[in-house]
């Protein structure tokens, strides 16, 4: 009696085990007996052998079939490998619950195109893609953002919440900071600092922390240097404000003889704007959003910057608002130190809010849920697509269920620490989402769009365009093995069908994105903006959120006081009433050091443990792609042993595969 000799894999679970049975099919449809894995009420192991003996002759094993009983204790499996009489091996990944009375239909490991299926295969993916649309329905959680998941932080799937060891770091990061902060001492405080030094208060326990960094303690020494101000806009939480600026906006009338005393000797405004050393950072889309409530405001305020002969770019003038006028003068260094202080801190503010709502989660955690909720709703767990992008959705859907249930509602941390209610963010969101282009997500083009292409010390840039090249060279390996031409992109039906349900679905009928594909080039492109985004463009607007808004001066998460109307009129009181007062203050700090820590067991950029692929070529091209990666980490160390101020936030060796916090 020929023996199929099976080991499945699982992970360690503390809850008591249902019935587990195994069926292998042939690619005619005979099957072996169905075969108990394991009957143990309470396990702890991570694999189980078993020789399923089979009574007749079958074919090549092309499917494994699993089965769990009646009781409602789920049931985790990883992968099943199968050794053949003759002593072949096939690998079944799985990666899947089986959740109630449920049975899985695990494929053969080798990744396989819709149109390349036989025809009873086609109805299985089909049938397989309408139970998974059954799960993953869309739902807009509120007007003006984009559509996320059917479903409450309790009610998520179970292939999507975080695992015991996530759950368990995400939890014990918030318990932890209140702790060692002893957030108690500021909590019911709501007067205001006493002056900048009184803030330092705030710091006295970072040491027990472990995390005052170096970059922390630079910007606590020199967060009101016109320099420190600028370099944010390059290489701070949100390098993707600043633009070149060729010619002045008629809203923005800043003359030569405002800026005059800041500009190279002997160069007029003019002069220096065509020679290309004038950026800008305008904040228009906070236009009309209403600020929180009546003790917090918001503007939407202008920068202008300029590169000095020291290749810094720094602050020259500063509009408060969109119209310019008698109440909204041009700020400018020359004015008294209280003035110019608070303009920039006016602009850090707006900057703090339209990062955390536009940059970061737009532009990162709801497109990458997008993208993954039409992933499992078009995608086969055989398409080679699917595989791909598996671990750059980890966690994904359920930081997002997380952030609407305690950041970004109604009465979520956010609201308690910012200027925009929950109102604002529908029109902050609407605002966006009319300027978001699918180009704008490809980091060259975005680069090339602000003419950032040659602005010195633009590590954000110089970094990011390896990542970029690096990933956009493992997609084109990993898709050119399974497409041959540009016609078999065309006739992929789910492919086309995942394109046409993020652009028509998920971003809301936007006519900004791809809703469909022609050619093997434009696959690699969109696929490399989804492992990008979820990837490296997280880790650069998440990672520095500590270093650079714990200092409350330096991005004031929000502004009590309105904005001048006149100069001269402010003083250090008035500037200490503005800040955030201790108990926000506090709340600020604890919230952005819990979302910058990663957990113990983080899989970062190239880390693939989980064997979704199984055929040679892909294992090849994956080591390729760390290699790469290796390089990059070892060029951005030396760069940044030379730099007085490193920037690590793209290395890849600090990079997480996913959005996952």
């Amino acid at each position: 009696m020929p023996t199929f000799k099976v080991t499945v894999y699982t992970v360690r679970q503390l809850e008591r085990m249902d019935d587990i049975y195994l069926t292998l099919l042939d690619s005619e449809k005979q099957s072996s007996e169905r075969t108990l894995v394991d009957r143990s009420w309470f396990s702890l192991k991570t694999e189980f052998s078993l020789d399923v003996h089979v009574e007749k002759n079958i074919g090549n094993i092309v499917q494994v079939k699993l089965e769990k009983d009646q009781h409602n204790h789920p049931w985790f499996c990883e992968h099943i490998k199968v050794q053949t009489p003759s002593g072949d091996c096939f690998e079944f990944p799985c990666y899947w619950w089986l959740v109630d009375e449920n049975e899985v239909m695990i494929r053969e490991g080798t990744a396989r195109l819709p149109q390349d299926d036989t025809e009873s295969f086609q109805e299985q993916r089909k049938d397989e893609l309408e139970s998974r649309r059954k799960i993953f329905r869309w739902r807009e959680w509120s007007p003006g953002f984009p559509m996320s998941i059917d479903a409450d932080l309790n009610d998520l799937p179970k292939e999507v919440q975080f695992d015991r060891k996530k759950n368990f770091d995400w939890e014990w990061n918030f318990v932890r900071v209140a702790l060692y902060l002893r957030l108690e001492k500021f909590v019911g405080h709501f007067e205001s600092w006493e002056d900048i030094k009184d803030i330092r208060h705030l710091f006295e326990f970072l040491g027990t922390l472990g995390h005052k960094t170096a970059v922390l303690e630079d910007v606590m020494e020199n967060w009101n240097q016109d320099y420190m101000f600028g370099y944010q806009f390059l290489n701070g939480c949100n390098p993707v404000m600043i633009r070149k600026c060729m010619q002045l906006p008629d809203k923005f009338p800043v003359t030569q003889e405002m800026v005059k005393d800041s500009l190279k000797t002997g160069h007029t405004l003019q002069q220096e704007l065509q020679a290309g050393n004038i950026y800008i950072a305008d904040y228009e889309i906070l236009k009309g959003v209403p600020a929180s409530s009546s003790q917090r405001y918001l503007t939407a305020p202008i920068c202008l910057l300029h590169k000095n002969d020291l290749n810094q770019i720094v602050p020259i003038a500063i509009q408060l608002s969109q119209t310019p006028g008698e109440t909204s003068p041009i700020f400018l260094p020359s004015d008294n130190q209280s003035d110019w202080m608070l303009a920039k801190m006016w602009v850090k503010s707006s900057d703090f809010n339209v990062h955390q709502l536009v940059t970061h989660l737009l532009k990162t955690h709801l497109f990458s849920e997008v993208f993954e909720m039409a992933m499992y709703r078009q995608l086969s767990a055989v398409h080679p697509v699917y595989k791909l992008l598996m671990p750059h959705v980890r966690f994904t859907i359920a930081i997002n269920a997380e952030a609407r249930e305690k950041l970004i509602s109604k009465d979520g941390i956010f609201s308690k620490v910012a200027s925009i209610s929950g109102d604002g963010m529908g029109t902050l969101m609407k605002n966006a989402m009319e300027t978001l282009t699918y180009k704008s997500l490809c980091f060259p083009e975005d680069i090339k769009a602000r003419g950032m292409e040659d602005v010195p010390k633009y590590y954000y840039r110089d970094d990011g365009k390896m990542i970029w090249e690096a990933i956009l060279r493992f997609v084109s390996d990993v898709v050119n093995i399974y497409y041959d031409s540009d016609e078999k992109v065309q006739q992929d039906e789910e492919i086309q069908g995942f394109v046409n349900d993020v652009a028509c679905s998920g971003m809301n009928n936007s006519p900004n994105f791809p809703k469909c594909l022609e050619s093997r080039e434009q696959l690699v492109e969109y696929l490399t903006v989804m492992i990008f985004t979820a990837s490296a463009q997280h880790a650069a607007v998440n990672f520095g959120q500590f270093d650079w808004y714990a200092w409350i001066p330096n991005n004031p998460s929000t502004m009590r006081k309105p904005p001048p109307q006149k100069k001269g009129q402010v003083d250090m009181k008035y500037i200490m009433d503005s800040l955030p007062d201790r108990d926000c203050s506090s709340m600020a700090l604890a919230t952005v050091w819990a979302l910058t820590r990663t957990e113990s067991n983080e899989l970062f950029l190239g880390m693939y443990p989980d064997m979704y692929f199984t055929e040679q070529p892909v294992k090849e091209a994956i080591k390729t792609f760390r290699k790469k990666l290796e390089e990059v980490t070892n060029i951005i160390k030396i760069r940044n042993a030379e730099l007085k101020l490193a920037y690590c936030y793209l290395s890849p060796d600090k990079i997480p595969n996913s959005v996952a916090i």
